[in-house]
């Protein structure tokens, strides 16, 4: 019987019925064939086509094995990478993903029997990472590619540099605090002068107030007790003074820590100011970096030729010649040989030229001579994020 015309109802009937996932125990995987029922999968197996493939895995299984296996492997890591990211997700989730497409790999055709077994073989061989819960096992990508790893020992940099000027302010502060705390606890102590008498006949008396004017002392003796109440006097007035001076130090010192961290705080504030979240100018080279638009475009050089709303560009490819609009997290700066233009495009120096002069690969900055501006001539060291080559 041969098989049904074109659009008619046995061949609607069997395109309904061939759609979508069949029974796994009536797929071959060595000739890729997807039987509806038990008859048809014998029928196949009894066919001349089976046979001769039966016959090729017999002479090397191995070679076969190890080919289906390579299959499934990539294509599941390719779909965890493509689908999730570097996300920690179910292996089950990503397997179901997985079997939805009709020409799959099975995995009773690799050399793992079962999902957990493939999970700790990706664990083991450390592609992903792998953790076993109460809900089952979990997968995390682990991302390799150079660019992902440069960009991220970049972000590490910039953060411990945030961290360092953090811990820097805040020892500067712990510092500034603690000598005004000494400045204010410094006291000195107490002179203490030993009572002396100007002749052993005369006799020491003491001033004390009421009583005095009642005993009605002697002469030599008011003024021996008149002498020493100006002698304490004097003692109190000076200590008095050193105290009100020690203090005026301590006052002085609190207020320059004070002026201090205010200045630094506003340097900090300023130096902030300066930075904005957008650099795109036109006439700029710029990286195309994403993925999105295919292999054509990707890592190809272009030219801003005009800038829409701050964070949005029209780029001419330099290559083709194509027009594209892409947004700036799709682009990246371009850092020319040594000697070339160059154009800072944020920071303290923004929309100046300059010439770069050295670049300084474990600082991921660069040397540039400003080349425009009141300080013509003067060399800054730059982030490579923050210039680009001049078109």
């Amino acid at each position: 019987m041969g098989k049904a015309d074109f659009l008619s109802p046995k061949a609607i009937a069997n395109r309904i019925k061939s759609k979508g996932l069949q029974k796994l125990r009536w797929y071959c995987q060595m000739c890729q064939k997807q039987c509806r029922d038990e008859n048809g999968f014998k029928c196949h197996c009894m066919a001349e086509s089976h046979q001769r493939q039966l016959l090729l895995a017999s002479e090397d299984p191995n070679k076969f094995m190890d080919y289906f296996s390579d299959e499934f492997k990539n294509d599941f890591i390719e779909l965890l990478s493509r689908r999730f990211g570097t996300k920690r997700v179910h292996n089950n989730i990503i397997y179901n993903e997985y079997i939805n497409f009709r020409e799959h790999v099975h995995m009773n055709s690799t050399q793992w029997e079962t999902l957990t077994d493939f999970t700790k073989w990706l664990g083991r061989e450390g592609l992903c990472k792998v953790d076993e819960t109460p809900k089952g096992w979990y997968v995390q990508y682990i991302d390799r590619d150079p660019e992902t790893i440069r960009r991220q020992e970049e972000q590490a940099r910039k953060k411990k540099q945030d961290l360092d000027d953090e811990e820097r302010s805040a020892k500067f502060i712990e510092e500034q605090v603690r000598r005004g705390r000494d400045g204010k606890e410094i006291e000195e102590s107490p002179v203490f002068t030993e009572l002396k008498r100007e002749s052993e006949e005369e006799k020491v008396a003491f001033n004390m107030g009421a009583s005095s004017s009642v005993a009605g002392p002697s002469k030599a003796s008011s003024a021996l007790g008149a002498s020493a109440l100006k002698a304490a006097a004097a003692a109190a007035s000076s200590t008095k003074r050193k105290d009100t001076s020690a203090d005026g130090r301590a006052e002085k010192k609190k207020k320059s820590a004070l002026e201090e961290i205010m200045e630094m705080e506003e340097k900090k504030r300023k130096k902030q100011s300066v930075r904005t979240d957008y650099w795109l100018q036109p006439n700029i080279v710029v990286k195309v970096v994403t993925k999105r638009l295919g292999e054509k475009y990707h890592k190809k050089k272009a030219v801003i030729t005009e800038v829409r709303d701050k964070f949005g560009a029209v780029v001419k490819m330099i290559d083709s010649g194509d027009k594209l609009k892409l947004d700036q997290n799709h682009v990246e700066t371009v850092i020319p040989a040594p000697g070339k233009r160059v154009l800072i495009l944020n920071g303290p120096h923004r929309d100046t030229e300059a010439l770069l002069e050295g670049i300084d690969e474990k600082n991921f900055s660069a040397t540039l001579a400003l080349d425009s501006g009141q300080q013509k001539g003067k060399r800054v060291d730059v982030a490579y994020e923050d210039f680009s080559k001049l078109a």
